[in-house]
């Protein structure tokens, strides 16, 4: 596939094939929506807590007598069904971490970038580089290469001119190829990255073994 290569002002000044193994796979949206859910859940902290009828502060002496008032038998103010009693069957910290192979992950990313290879998503740069943090300096780049749209910035590697410039523009995202991540590819309209992100993702995206990801199972295992 052949794509034009643009300058900072947004001009054309070359074009390049996109590697076929990365930008021509097979798009499994079951696989990018597998992908997708684990990396959702592993951000999750699973911190939430609920205190339970024994862990609450309160007094633990019998709230009535027994027999005699005409009320249901209570023992405990910590119950339930008292206002400031414990929880019942509330809450506890947890690990939502799920597994997937490194074949199937890197799969899906292949899937991913070529679905917006497809769609005409993805814009080159010469180069990418800004003499300061500017963000006025960085929307005109955005603009003038992406137009419309959310934006997703791939950067071969730390730029902190850059990665500071984007940080006030709520559409744009800048992102290490190194860190490419399912979630990211599939919330941003556009993917702009220089030949040298495309370098670095071609490094470790480009060696495709053999494998076959047309039907994935629920377990996660290796095909």
């Amino acid at each position: 596939m052949k794509v034009s290569v643009f300058n900072m002002a947004g001009k054309e000044v070359n074009s390049v094939d996109l590697p076929a193994s990365i930008f021509e796979a097979k798009i499994n949206r079951d696989l990018m929506h597998q992908a997708l859910v684990r990396q959702l859940a592993n951000a999750r902290l699973g911190t939430h807590k609920a205190q339970g009828r024994s862990e609450v502060s309160r007094t633990g002496a019998k709230a009535y007598r027994q027999k005699g008032t005409g009320n249901a038998r209570h023992g405990s103010k910590r119950a339930p069904i008292f206002v400031g009693g414990g929880v019942a069957h509330g809450p506890l910290p947890r690990k939502y971490i799920k597994q997937m192979p490194r074949k199937m992950r890197r799969a899906a990313l292949r899937s991913a970038l070529s679905a917006k290879a497809e769609n005409e998503a993805i814009v080159l740069v010469d180069e990418l580089s800004l003499d300061g943090p500017k963000t006025r300096d960085m929307k005109a780049f955005v603009q003038a290469v992406a137009a419309d749209g959310s934006t997703l910035v791939l950067l071969p590697g730390r730029d902190d001119n850059v990665e500071k410039s984007t940080r006030n523009l709520s559409d744009v995202k800048a992102l290490h190829a190194n860190y490419l991540n399912v979630r990211d590819l599939l919330g941003y309209d556009k993917i702009v990255m220089p030949l040298a992100a495309l370098d670095v993702i071609a490094s470790f995206l480009g060696e495709v073994e053999d494998e076959d990801f047309e039907e994935v199972e629920e377990s996660g295992e290796e095909a």
